[in-house]
């Protein structure tokens, strides 16, 4: 199966690496030449809890018209930028390519339904905190249990034997995969426990442990969080809240010491973040399903001034 990485930063190199261990023939499309050359001249160093180790035999390119036609092309591009990406990938899609976010955020499958049919998409995401440290250069830190989840768009012959494949590859690369029935409470519990800690990592400009260690950070979260159960619960019928009350320990043990991807955004790289797929997708859908979602407005509205003003900063 060939298998096109759409956007192979950090989380898209480190996803790339289980896929290519579970043997997967990967093609890495970044505009980061350094990052691309380097995997192409040398192979992509890969950093886990089981240790490091050299990854060769991927094929590298800068646009996705230089890859030719792909089973499976999957996203890692932020998805805000998804629409911008979707007109670029004609050449290398053919009516039997499945199209596969694994982005962050609500909404993914959506967008996508506008350029493909339902029935070529699969959707879901990775619970594994990422770095690129240098080109080439990729750390995976993922989280136990299930550390990939998703699930089609809408079930046929070709998404089922797509979910399938996909689920063994990852699996067969040693990071444990699950192709879900219904991935929608999955992806609603994974998106309200990242605007939580994520949003407020950047707002607060703390590490994740330093932000639980505080009683009015742990309370933040909870409040952002309880919005976005109420939300969860009027689209999809699923009471996500107990599930989310058991979410502080487990962010305790795997992202304490970590600035996560929004965090990155706003004090690293002083880049768009995905705050209005996250906690503003949470506040759209309840305004749909008239659900009140004042903290996820105000963060969503903090997270948007911030970005549009990084050259007036003090």
């Amino acid at each position: 199966m060939k298998i096109a990485m759409i956007g192979s930063g950090a989380a898209g190199s480190v996803f790339a690496a289980y896929l290519r261990k579970g043997g997967a023939e990967l093609y890495l499309v970044d505009r980061y030449k350094a990052h691309m050359d380097k995997i192409a001249s040398e192979g992509l160093t890969f950093v886990s809890p089981a240790g490091e180790e050299l990854l060769t035999g991927f094929h590298t390119a800068a646009k996705a018209d230089e890859i030719g036609e792909m089973d499976m092309v999957i996203l890692m591009v932020k998805s805000t930028q998804t629409r911008d990406i979707m007109p670029t990938l004609s050449n290398c899609m053919t009516d039997k390519t499945v199209v596969v976010s694994l982005q962050n955020g609500l909404g993914n499958a959506e967008v996508l339904a506008e350029y493909v049919s339902p029935d070529r998409i699969l959707y879901g995401f990775g619970t594994i905190g990422t770095e690129l440290q240098e080109p080439g250069k990729c750390v995976s830190k993922p989280e136990s249990g299930v550390i990939m989840r998703f699930g089609a768009a809408k079930k046929s012959e070709l998404s089922q034997a797509a979910g399938k494949a996909l689920q063994k590859l990852f699996n067969d690369g040693g990071c444990e995969a699950r192709f879900e029935e219904d991935i929608r409470p999955f992806v609603w519990k994974k998106a309200i426990s990242n605007s939580g800690y994520n949003t407020l990592s950047a707002l607060l400009r703390l590490k994740v442990g330093h932000i639980l260690d505080s009683e009015e950070g742990r309370e933040l979260i909870k409040r952002i969080w309880a919005e976005g159960c109420k939300v969860a619960l009027a689209v999809t019928g699923v009471d996500l809240w107990p599930e989310m009350e058991q979410e502080l320990p487990r962010l305790r043990e795997g992202f304490a010491t970590y600035y996560p991807s929004m965090a990155q955004d706003v004090l690293m790289h002083k880049r768009q973040t995905e705050v209005r797929l996250l906690n503003g997708a949470i506040a759209h859908y309840g305004r749909q399903y008239g659900v009140e979602t004042p903290v996820n407005d105000a963060v969503t509205l903090m997270i948007s001034i911030i970005q549009a003003n990084y050259e007036n900063q003090y």
